[in-house]
């Protein structure tokens, strides 16, 4: 791909607490604004938007996990600019603009837009850190070689992201949704389990301790009764309690990136996606980079 797209931010607002100067940040926090593949209810390209709002209501403290967002040193960038309706050049400025954080030596935490954008965020991560593990939150599988035609797809993201992550690295939790040649592919090839994601989350945590781990988190791999907007809701899934709880689980363990994509405020006028959306950002922030 041509690596010349210039990466620029607009800054609609801040996740509360976020500290002013990046240059001082040990995980910075931007927006990736992109919906074009959604194939069912667009609106995720005002995610990153609607997170850094609702985080206005949130307590910087979180007494499940003793910590304080004050001590977390994180810088919010704003959301990338990204020239819309175009997949290719889009997922580049993505790309560049993570590249850029990781080289600086800092964590990169991107707030989506659709799964695809992961490609890129996951893509740049793997270049420093070529044995990374990917912890896969989802409904599911985007194990699909292309999708309506399309290969590049917020449903064929993770089999993209096998060009640099060995499958055998990849562990994908809450799964309930996909092709059967999808979960065929997975039973050979990565690691997936269906419906469920603390208890296997926990059974694999010593396989995974110590090696640099990158977190990719679609809201939909939580209920529709506690997240309803997103672009393609199903049922089944589990409790915000437990994604809560899963991220509160990997406190300690060496987080290389992190995203949450897939929210999409249009689709929940009560606002109750965000704010779960903005509470896992801010549980993640202080489970895997406090002080």
């Amino acid at each position: 791909m041509n690596t010349a797209h210039a990466v620029s931010y607009i800054q609609p607002g801040t996740f509360i607490k976020a500290m002013q100067n990046p240059e001082q940040a040990q995980v910075v926090l931007y927006g990736a604004p992109m919906d074009y593949t959604v194939s069912f209810k667009a609106g995720s390209r005002f995610g990153p938007q609607g997170i850094r709002h609702a985080s206005q209501g949130l307590e910087e403290y979180s007494p499940a996990l003793d910590r304080r967002l004050s001590a977390v040193k994180f810088a919010d960038m704003g959301d990338l600019v990204l020239p819309f309706g175009n997949v290719d050049k889009s997922l580049e400025v993505i790309y560049e603009a993570t590249r850029d954080i990781v080289r600086r030596g800092q964590i990169p935490f991107m707030l989506g837009g659709e799964h695809l954008v992961t490609y890129a965020s996951v893509r740049a991560v793997a270049e420093k850190y070529p044995n990374v593990v990917l912890l896969h939150f989802d409904a599911h599988t985007d194990l699909r070689n292309e999708f309506f035609g399309e290969a590049m797809s917020h449903a064929t993201v993770i089999k993209h992201i096998t060009k640099f992550v060995s499958p055998s690295h990849i562990y994908q939790f809450g799964i309930r949704s996909g092709e059967q040649d999808e979960f065929e592919y997975a039973a050979a090839h990565t690691n997936l389990t269906q419906d469920t994601v603390l208890e296997p989350l926990t059974r694999i945590l010593p396989e995974i301790t110590g090696r640099p781990i990158y977190v990719t988190l679609d809201i939909d791999v939580v209920d529709p009764a506690f997240a309803p907007g997103t672009g393609t809701q199903e049922p089944g899934g589990v409790s915000a309690m437990e994604m809560l709880q899963a991220l509160r689980l990997l406190r300690g363990q060496n987080i290389v990136g992190m995203d949450l994509v897939e929210v999409s405020p249009p689709n929940d006028h009560a606002g109750i996606t965000t704010a779960l959306g903005a509470k896992l950002v801010r549980e993640a922030l202080l489970a895997f980079w406090h002080e």
